[in-house]
């Protein structure tokens, strides 16, 4: 596999991990990975920086993205919680919405070679892990299609994912997932037994609300103890000390 844009690095990984009596984390025959924060870092503000300027184009003014929730949260969902946090109704900018998010894939493709991605740990050992024991991999992520693959790409990891979940028709994490879940039922049929990979809050509960377990990394923002208050069936430093565990039951 060819890294395709920017600089790649690999971050290193120890640490703890904590998996629910009776689940077996690698006996599922699909995972969904959510992309920033659990399968890379990116680096460069390319994809923060295009929202205003995207907002700015259409709209011509530009739009702050200061107080706005963004990890866990969708693309879609970041320019409707500015607006709304900006006090702008949603009458004024809803139908302008398509051409702001056009822009917004536009400008980041635009800047990609300012874009450089850190993988993160035990990524690729756990990938080809998975997919030696046959299993169908996923993303399911809040960036809109284009840009998520665009990442995918520049971090050298296309050519391991077959399918996707993204944001461009849902602000909804749990719908995207739901779109993600229905993609992989379509792959490999309705029992097809799916887990979410992520490293936020919004995973796990987006993962539940779809009745899909979750394996919680804490490579993103949000501390170990913090994923581990949600409950999720895993909850690892990160996925190399997953599989560097050598369990697959909670002590």
């Amino acid at each position: 596999m060819q890294q395709q844009a920017g600089r790649v690095q690999t971050a290193p990984a120890e640490g703890p991990v904590i998996i629910r009596d009776g689940f077996r984390w690698d006996d599922c025959d699909a995972y969904l990975f959510d992309i920033d924060g659990t399968l890379l870092q990116a680096h460069g503000g390319v994809h923060t920086d295009a929202f205003s300027w995207s907002v700015e184009a259409v709209m011509g003014h530009p739009l702050s993205m200061d107080g706005v929730a963004v990890h866990g949260s969708t693309d879609t969902a970041i320019i409707r919680d500015a607006f709304r946090l900006a006090a702008i109704d949603d009458e004024v900018w809803q139908p302008r919405l398509e051409e702001i998010l056009e822009r917004l894939r536009t400008r980041v493709q635009e800047q990609r070679e300012s874009m450089s991605v850190t993988v993160m740990p035990g990524v690729l050992s756990m990938l080809t892990y998975l997919k030696s024991r046959g299993k169908l991999l996923g993303v399911a992520t809040g960036n809109l299609e284009k840009i998520g693959w665009l990442k995918i790409e520049i971090a050298g990891l296309r050519d391991w994912f077959s399918f996707g979940g993204f944001s461009d028709r849902h602000a909804l994490r749990a719908d995207m997932i739901a779109h993600a879940l229905a993609a992989a039922r379509k792959l490999a049929g309705a029992q097809v037994k799916v887990c979410v990979v992520g490293d936020t809050p919004s995973d796990i509960a987006a993962a539940r609300a779809n009745g899909l377990p979750t394996i919680a990394v804490a490579t993103g923002v949000f501390p170990y103890q913090t994923l581990l208050q949600h409950q999720p069936e895993v909850c690892t430093s990160t996925l190399q000390a997953l599989l560097q565990s050598g369990s697959f039951r909670e002590s």
